[in-house]
């Protein structure tokens, strides 16, 4: 703790940052913290200068994903928080820790929707763990830290700190405060015994991971935990990153079009442990994998945060723990007698292994995606970090790719579209010595597509593989099924994605064949820039295993 001086809102701020251990920040820069900027200028803290807040608040999301730890993000008042709310939005439903302080009007301003205004209680309050403006710069260490905590507590989240501009220089003299610890929430041992026992007499047991507050080595833990028991273990929607797909026990995961048989196989059982995860509607098939509020399996619930157990499952039995302390209890724990149910973990291995095998795909047009991501699999490095945003190209990443290590995978769960190329963004600047690819549409891809300037400015030179069908792929695909052949609004007009890429100083090629995409692939990566593989799909390639005339065939004849 540094004896108390009188120092600017500003300064105090930043030097709460640094007790913390923030070593990132994104922004985009606002007249109303200059005051922060100016104290960032001597502060050992690496600033990435972003073209839209959205995007810097998608790459804060990003890195708090990957570490556990608060991504930070700055952006100016009104707009600029406005623009940065889909980060937050993210921030919540894939429950990230991440601070995002907002630029607010002087104090003798407020209440008079003074020039940029907002009411961030208000706008954010649904989509935030805590909001909170701080109008006094000797309660700077206090609130800061309290907002750490908030944010990493529990089931994470983002936070929200109002900053007025006039607080911001005003002098004052004032303590840091200590830096914030997580704490850990422990299984007890009767719940160890109870959980053991239950497995002693299932015949059909599954695991299903997911949320957030792992680590790797809680992901080695439960894997020694799942292994002992034989456990068949599924990942929930976008968390694949939690359980080697190579293991004996991996079965799969419970995304958008999951594997028949793996639902079937979860409905099937006797009992469904889960760890981490809520089982909101994605993984639970629109809540219809699970009976609300009594799951007809025996449900084992662990999470990190008490008002999860319970608010929308009657588990058999809730555990309040945190992902890393669970795995840390169980990792020991080993059956009495061999398990009954080995041959089906077997079988539901087999079966995710068949469900992800790019060799048999076969779509219209002359570039192949499934010999694309044959292709991926031989040449990138087991942990690669693959990002993406909304749409139905990433199901080629989410179906094919077999994820191996933990923190390879940046994905939102709340479905925002243009959260690829940002997040990919905030992977390079945070371990420049991994291989990031972003997977993204062209609809998708436009959405923040500017941020490919931010990659450029510094140096981090990620993959772009950008599926370019020339429209809303997803909607026009559910617009089929429920509208067929009534097109509109899914239509879209493209820049050639291969000079956009050239044009902001980066590497770009045009793929539209199978043929060509690994040259280009290898070229991309010996450039040592930012790169976009323009890859142009054929418009009838929905999905990998329908078309849109198949799919609009199919609703015609249903009516």
């Amino acid at each position: 703790m540094t004896t108390p001086h009188s120092r600017t809102g500003g300064q105090i701020l930043v030097d709460q940052l640094l007790v913390h251990g923030v070593q990132q920040l994104f922004c985009v820069p606002g007249e109303s913290f200059l005051a922060v900027l100016d104290a960032l200028h001597d502060a050992s803290i690496a600033v990435s200068v972003c073209r839209q807040e959205g995007g810097a608040a998608m790459m804060a999301e990003a890195q708090g994903k990957l570490t556990g730890k608060p991504g930070i993000c700055f952006v100016t008042r009104g707009p600029g928080a406005t623009n940065a709310a889909a980060g937050v939005h993210i921030a919540h439903q894939d429950s990230t820790p991440m601070l995002l302080f907002v630029g607010q009007v002087a104090r003798e301003a407020l209440g008079r929707e003074a020039f940029q205004e907002l009411d961030y209680g208000a706008v954010f309050g649904s989509m935030a763990k805590w909001v909170v403006q701080i109008d006094d710069p000797k309660r700077l260490p206090e609130l800061v830290s309290r907002a750490f905590h908030v944010a990493t507590s529990g089931r994470p989240g983002p936070v929200v700190i109002a900053l007025p501009e006039d607080m911001l220089t005003e002098a004052a003299t004032v303590a840091d405060a200590l830096p914030y610890a997580v704490t850990e929430t422990y299984p007890g041992p009767s719940q160890l015994v109870e959980l053991q026992q239950r497995l002693a007499v299932a015949q059909r047991p599954v695991a299903i991971l997911g949320g957030s507050r792992w680590n790797d080595a809680a992901v080695q833990q439960f894997t020694t935990f799942a292994e002992a028991f034989s456990l068949p273990v599924f990942c929930s929607f976008r968390r694949q990153m939690l359980f080697d797909h190579s293991h004996r026990c991996y079965a799969g995961d419970l995304g958008l079009g999951a594997n028949p048989r793996l639902l079937e196989r979860i409905r099937q059982s006797d009992l469904v442990l889960l760890v981490g995860g809520r089982l909101s509607e994605v993984p639970s098939q629109g809540y219809e994998l699970l009976g609300i509020p009594t799951p007809q399996q025996a449900l084992v619930h662990v999470h990190a945060d008490a008002d999860e157990l319970g608010k929308l499952y009657r588990a058999t039995q809730s555990i309040h723990a945190t992902p890393q302390a669970f795995a840390e209890a169980v990792g020991g724990l080993r059956p009495a007698s061999p398990p009954a149910w080995l041959a089906e973990t077997e079988i539901a291995h087999a079966d995710y292994l068949r469900w992800s095998d790019p060799a048999p795909i076969r779509i219209p047009g002359p570039l192949q995606m499934g010999e694309v991501m044959q292709h991926l699999r031989a040449v990138l490095p087991a942990d690669t970090i693959f990002c993406n945003g909304a749409g139905n190209f990433a199901t080629w990443v989410h179906r094919f790719w077999p994820f191996t290590t933990y923190a390879s995978q940046l994905a939102p769960t709340s479905g925002s579209m243009g959260y690829g190329l940002p997040a990919g963004v905030g992977a390079k600047r945070l371990w420049p010595q991994r291989e990031v690819v972003v997977f993204a549409g062209d609809g998708d891809f436009m959405m923040h597509g500017q941020e490919f300037a931010t990659a450029v400015q510094y140096g981090l030179p990620i993959l772009v593989v950008l599926l370019d069908n020339a429209m809303f792929g997803t909607i026009r695909m559910h617009q089929e099924r429920h509208y067929p052949g009534r097109v509109s609004a899914t239509l879209l007009k493209n820049p050639d994605f291969c000079a956009y890429a050239q044009v902001f100083g980066g590497h770009g090629e045009k793929v539209s064949t199978t043929e060509e995409f690994g040259p280009a692939l290898a070229r991309a990566r010996a450039s040592g820039k930012p790169a976009i593989l323009h890859c142009l799909l054929d418009p009838e390639a929905i999905t990998p295993s329908s078309t849109l005339q198949s799919i609009r065939t199919a609703a015609i004849a249903a009516r």
